[in-house]
């Protein structure tokens, strides 16, 4: 359609499209531009050709219509999410058809807290599939801890929490504290070296990384895949407590324990003195009445026993002299003679014992329970 302007008496009159069309004309001749902001309003759907988001600037609330084609949104694999800063590269045009002026997006990038929290996002990835992350590889923190380490900011406020707490809970714990950077680019290999210097100390059982609040930037060391490592090889447990109880460095998951502040921190690594007194004092009670049972037990024990050894010897002799009257009767009820005093008598031969009727005329010994007598057979 061609741009042209009808007569109407001293003036020229564009239609809606002719205008549209110039103004769209003249927008295409201008340059490819980088602009930033934040995303709001992310449209994208399977059917359609473009995805459609509007760039909002975080000061004044200005907004900018962006489309991109749907396959080079979906190459660069942004994932991206409403309120994450951008930059976008693109040409500025007009829709000719409803007169709406936009950006037409030729690449994306994340820019600022986005663009750390995407490195972060792959980081950790990378971290978690290599297993730093597993629950597996978490030590048990020493009840009773002969040294801690803590390694914090100079004058730091986390530095006072945790060392009024451990010396509040008990006051004979031994602390080493080693004073470093905790944000900036010096933090991360200054706390690495921190975390080495403590561990050759002698009696180190345990340490303590701690920091206090701060913004995503002053956390980012933290996050660092130095220190991150670090944190996992650590050759003693360690407790992390850095930052608020919502925030989340990768060396809280590396860390053997993640404690929600370094007052917690300092919670964690020795136990309440106070409490450990009355629970020993508990233990010794029990013991003492354990004892006292024991010896109860035993003591009843030796009276039975006492009793069945006065016992014993006239019980034995109870059941011998049982024993001898009962073989006795067994021998009196087997003995000759007790059959003899029944009536019953012995008649012997010149052969013995006569078990059949001799021949007539025979001598014969007759043996009766009284006496003896000889007899001639008939």
């Amino acid at each position: 359609m061609k741009v042209e302007a009808v007569e109407h008496g001293d003036r020229k009159v564009y239609s809606v499209a002719s205008f549209n069309k110039g103004v769209a004309s003249w927008i295409s001749r201008l340059p490819t531009v980088w602009i930033e902001g934040e995303v709001t309003e992310l449209r994208r759907h399977e059917r359609w050709a473009s995805v459609f988001f509007t760039l909002k600037d975080p000061e004044n609330g200005a907004c900018l219509p962006v489309s991109m084609p749907r396959g080079r949104f979906d190459a660069l694999r942004l994932n991206l999410d409403d309120s994450e800063r951008v930059h976008v590269f693109g040409r500025p045009e007009l829709y000719e058809a409803r007169g709406e002026f936009r950006l037409r997006a030729l690449s994306v990038e994340r820019f600022g807290i986005g663009a750390h929290l995407a490195a972060i996002e792959r980081l950790k990835a990378k971290l978690a599939g290599e297993g730093l992350f597993a629950e597996e590889r978490k030590r048990q923190l020493p009840r009773l801890p002969r040294r801690i380490g803590l390694v914090t900011g100079n004058d730091a406020a986390a530095k006072r929490d945790v060392l009024a707490t451990i010396g509040a809970r008990f006051p004979p714990a031994r602390v080493l504290v080693a004073e470093t950077y905790v944000q900036g680019p010096k933090a991360a290999p200054a706390i690495i070296d921190a975390l080495r210097r403590l561990c050759e100390e002698p009696e180190i059982d345990v340490l303590v990384l701690a920091r206090g609040g701060g913004s995503f930037e002053d956390l980012l060391p933290f996050s660092d895949e130095r220190l991150v490592r670090a944190v996992a090889s650590c050759p003693v447990p360690i407790v992390l407590a850095v930052g608020h109880e919502q925030d989340t460095p990768l060396c809280d998951l590396a860390a053997d324990v993640r404690a929600s502040t370094p007052t917690a921190a300092g919670k964690l690594v020795v136990p309440d003195l106070h409490e450990l007194i009355e629970r020993l004092g508990r233990s010794r009670s029990a013991l003492q009445r354990s004892v006292r049972r024991s010896l109860e037990r035993e003591r009843q024990r030796l009276v039975l026993a006492r009793t069945r050894l006065d016992r014993a010897p006239a019980l034995m002799l109870e059941r011998k002299r049982a024993s001898l009257a009962h073989a006795h009767g067994r021998l009196r009820a087997l003995s000759p003679r007790s059959t003899l005093a029944r009536g019953y008598a012995i008649v012997r031969s010149t052969e013995g014992i006569v078990m059949s009727p001799p021949t007539a005329g025979a001598h014969v010994d007759v043996e009766l329970a009284d006496g003896a007598f000889g007899a001639t057979v008939d």
